[in-house]
């Protein structure tokens, strides 16, 4: 079955760097493409950033020149590298894969890593 597993989430202070990894199984993962979301307490949940099969990326305002997300096909891995951390990106991060045109949405969702950034 599909599996997407978040790691290196954790505490950090504001100023500081986390990389996230996401290790992607049972499907065709050089063929989806895959993205990060977040969510916060009492919060929609929001992008943060995109990663098509070609490797071209996307970033809403908020999150460019701070937030890289890369991958890595031969290892099955997503990444987001996080600078500069702020309190606001305390969150739950997801990593998702596999858009569906019709529903609009990735498919597949990982069970989330908390990320705690404290002043």
């Amino acid at each position: 079955q599909v599996q997407l597993v978040e790691s290196g989430g954790g505490s950090v202070q504001a100023g500081g760097s986390l990389q996230l990894s996401c290790a992607g199984s049972g499907y065709f993962f050089n063929g989806c493409g895959m993205g990060w979301y977040r969510q916060a307490p009492g919060k929609e949940r929001e992008l943060v950033s995109r990663i098509t099969i070609s490797g071209s990326t996307e970033y809403p305002a908020s999150m460019k020149g701070r937030f890289t997300i890369s991958r890595d096909n031969a290892k099955r891995t997503l990444y987001l590298q996080m600078n500069s951390l702020k309190t606001e990106d305390t969150a739950v991060y997801y990593c998702a894969a596999c858009m569906d045109w019709v529903l609009n949405d990735y498919k597949y969702w990982g069970q989330g890593t908390q990320v705690t950034v404290s002043s």
